[in-house]
């Protein structure tokens, strides 16, 4: 117990270490909104989409080994053609 209660207590820090601890600070946060800025503009946003849009459909069409999955992309070619007949039977019967 005695070791304990001549454990030294650690020094505030001075001046000069507060203002580079600021400073580091100030650096971190201008990247982070640097950042911000730059995955805000409509251009990073659509590129990060279309990404996206490009992983899922090769997710949808390919099997674990990367070989084209007939049996799916089947089914995608068949479900789109039904939705392009009921659209265009819908369109026919408007007119």
């Amino acid at each position: 117990m005695a070791d304990k209660a001549k454990a030294k207590k650690p020094k505030p820090p001075t001046a000069k270490q507060v203002e580079a601890d600021l400073a580091a600070s100030r650096e971190r946060l201008a990247g982070t909104i640097d950042e911000l800025a730059f995955r805000a503009q409509p251009k990073e946003i659509a590129k990060r989409q279309v990404e996206s849009a490009k992983l899922r459909a090769n997710d949808m069409t390919r099997t674990p080994e990367g070989d084209v999955d007939n049996a799916k992309v089947g089914k995608i070619a068949g479900g789109l053609g039904g939705v392009l007949l009921v659209l265009g039977l819908l369109r026919r019967v408007r007119s």
